[in-house]
């Protein structure tokens, strides 16, 4: 679940490149890579989740021509879970603070850094 902060913005513990795997709804057990994140609206975007059609017109001064195109939608933040990178289980999210005050998240199930140093 996101934070909300003083000013009212929202913080996600899931970042863009996060793997993360789908714990509910119609994709559940997927796993994907994280495309987008929007912490405001808790939403996510997740790689090949959430296949949705999309009835594209061809526009000639973009050389995009026209069809049916398949992309992906957003999902709630609390419909994944991240993955753990050392038991590749999906594990919630901490945050370990440094002597000097620095954040580095953490897998709570293994206590594995997930962050790339």
């Amino acid at each position: 679940m996101a934070a909300v902060t003083a000013k009212g913005t929202k913080r996600a513990r899931i970042r863009k490149g996060d793997q993360v795997v789908v714990i509910t709804g119609r994709d559940n057990g997927k796993r994907g890579r994280v495309l987008e994140v929007l912490p405001v609206k808790g939403r996510i975007k997740v790689e090949g989740v959430a296949i949705q059609k999309k009835h594209q017109r061809a526009n000639p001064q973009n050389n995009r021509g026209g069809g049916i195109i398949d992309r992906e939608a957003f999902i709630s933040i609390s419909n994944v879970q991240l993955i753990d990178p050392q038991t590749g289980d999906p594990t919630r999210v901490k945050y370990q603070v440094a002597d000097d005050g620095s954040k580095t998240r953490v897998a709570a199930k293994s206590g594995h850094a997930l962050d790339k140093a």
